[in-house]
């Protein structure tokens, strides 16, 4: 009985290996799949004690990263819950975040994005993105 049970969970793992999907890269020819090493070449971080920071670092490949954040107090109206229940109208701390990043795209653009991060949500912008019909 050992066996069998033996044999048939070892058919199971062995069909399961065999189904795997294949790994992409080993067979990709393209240009745009080859990668090399990019090191870091710059890079700063900066943590206050209020709980602001900056931090920004850029990479050998030409990559730019800059995040800047705060805490924000905000005033949070009254509101009543689905279930009825009066929440009354208070301060909370928000974490703000503003920053870019830019980098090169395939075909050499340079592509930047901006951004602010804060309790009306992601708000990115730049001239890659679509914009919404007016």
């Amino acid at each position: 009985m050992y066996k069998l049970v033996f044999l048939v969970c070892s058919a199971l793992l062995l069909s399961y290996v065999l189904a795997r999907p294949q790994d992409q890269r080993a067979g990709a020819t393209s240009a745009a799949t080859t990668t090399t090493a990019a090191t870091i070449v710059k890079q700063d971080n900066v943590n206050n004690a209020d709980g602001s920071f900056n931090s920004s670092y850029e990479t050998s490949n030409g990559i730019r990263v800059e995040n800047i954040g705060y805490l924000k107090k905000i005033i949070v109206p009254k509101t009543e819950t689905s279930d009825g229940q009066v929440i009354d109208e208070h301060e909370e701390l928000v974490l703000v975040q503003t920053g870019s990043y830019s980098y090169s795209d395939p075909d050499g653009n340079l592509i930047t994005l901006r951004y602010v991060a804060d309790e009306n949500g992601f708000q990115p912008e730049g001239d890659h993105l679509p914009v919404a019909p007016q």
